[in-house]
């Protein structure tokens, strides 16, 4: 028999081999080996290299601060990182942003995400890696959040076996304020993606434990700016002037009415006025006041009913003190609400109770902080969720958006853990919908 008749006999059974035994996947998992997946991710990222590592990437970070879309030198840093792990990514997004892939390149794809940028604040903690950036401070743990990615990056990297399917890590820019998350939508950060996980640090909650909700987590959240206009002059004679100052007085606390009388009690909204600008003199009246400030609802419905009837008592109590008024809402980009999805929930209390303990994952009640966590949540299901840093061994802490906020480096282990964890047992179980949907699918070959 010739050599290509022997080639036949051994491809022919080959044709009769199920399609499902050719493809290179684990065999399904019990639920004890799942349940072992985040114990052995946490005893891993609390290993002296990985801890090393994170706090390193931290500090570095924390040393050089840049604010929205101008995180240049911490995107660049991101990738110098994935290059060393061989880890695929896709840059720009967003102007500074990244986006990596470990795994198969096949579905199912989850994100897991960290947002990079600073506050405008001076630091006032004094230690070996206070800012070096006047006038610029990781205020808010932003730091910790691409260090937490990065450490999860290189556990995930050590179970590629296990990832049938792909995680894509998520690098925004501009959280605080800038809408960073919409412009990294728009840019494709979540083609193929079927849910997406974020986190934040919080000084709240004590270390080595979580806390979240499903549904509605933070609010919707807009910005307004308005400049009240009338005529200058000598204190001495208000009547000859036109009072901008005492239209903003009457401005600012009819804003208020909007909450205590128009709202339903059982609804959570804010409106606050928080910044007044007018005048420069005691005893002169400016011809113009400018007031600005937020708004907060938890729904998209909400958010823009209230914008308009902020509009609507500006220009009439301007007017009613013989005043003009102009407002403006495109200061920063309005946020919907943060949601978090069901089926999420219960994957995160799953994945958290096996790697933490029941007592561990805390309940909380929805916040009037905003997030554009919530842009990704508007798109695929998503999941937030907070990780408690809170050691009173460290004394007070102070939370985000102070110039005193110091974070605590012993909570790194437990993010990038979680991030990790959420990811492969999230494809694990979903790899079996997935193939399925491969088996009904048209293949050419």
């Amino acid at each position: 028999m010739d050599f290509s008749k022997w080639v036949l006999l051994l491809l022919i059974p080959c044709l009769f081999i199920p399609r499902s035994c050719l493809c290179s996947s684990r065999p399904g998992l019990t639920p004890e080996e799942l349940a072992r997946i985040p114990v052995e991710f946490l005893n891993l990222a609390q290993k002296p290299e990985i801890v090393d590592y994170m706090v390193g990437i931290r500090r570095r970070i924390h040393e050089y601060p840049e604010l929205g879309f101008e995180e240049f030198e911490t995107s660049k840093l991101v990738r110098s990182e994935l290059d060393r792990m061989g880890i695929q990514y896709k840059h720009p997004l967003a102007v500074t942003g990244v986006v990596g892939y470990i795994g198969t390149g096949k579905p199912p794809f989850v994100a897991i995400r960290a947002d990079m940028d600073a506050l405008e604040m001076e630091e006032s903690v004094e230690w070996e890696h206070k800012s070096k950036v006047p006038g610029k401070m990781h205020a808010c743990g932003h730091d910790g959040h691409v260090a937490m990615l990065l450490g999860a990056a290189k556990l995930l990297q050590g179970r590629l076996d296990e990832l049938q399917g792909t995680v894509v890590l998520v690098f925004q820019p501009a959280e605080e304020g800038g809408g960073g998350a919409k412009k990294m939508i728009d840019d494709g950060a979540l083609e193929n993606v079927d849910a997406i996980f974020g986190l934040h640090l919080s000084v709240k909650f004590p270390i080595g434990a979580v806390a979240t909700r499903p549904g509605p987590i933070l609010a919707a959240c807009g910005f307004f700016e308005a400049v009240i206009s009338g005529k200058g002059g000598h204190a001495a004679i208000p009547q000859h002037t036109i009072d901008p100052v005492v239209a903003a007085s009457n401005v600012i606390i009819s804003l208020q009415h909007l909450i205590s009388r128009e709202a339903d009690p059982l609804d959570s909204q804010v409106v606050t006025v928080a910044k007044i600008e007018g005048g420069g003199a005691f005893n002169v009246i400016p011809d113009s006041v400018t007031i600005g400030g937020t708004f907060r609802v938890f729904s998209m419905d909400g958010l823009i009913q209230l914008k308009q009837r902020i509009e609507e008592v500006i220009m009439r109590q301007a007017s009613v003190q013989r005043c003009n008024a102009t407002v403006s809402f495109s200061v920063k980009p309005f946020y919907p609400p943060t949601a978090n999805h069901k089926a999420l929930h219960e994957h995160f209390k799953n994945v958290a109770r096996d790697m933490l303990g029941p007592d561990k994952i805390l309940g909380m009640e929805p916040l009037m902080g905003s997030e554009d966590f919530s842009f990704y949540t508007e798109v695929i299901p998503g999941y937030f969720y907070y990780v408690g840093m809170k050691d009173e061994s460290l004394g007070k802490m102070e939370a985000g958006h102070s110039p005193h906020y110091r974070l605590n480096e012993d909570a790194l282990s437990y993010g990038a853990a979680l991030h990790a964890a959420l990811a492969t047992r999230y494809i694990l179980e979903n790899q079996q919908k997935s193939d399925a949907a491969k088996e009904s699918s048209h293949d050419e070959l």
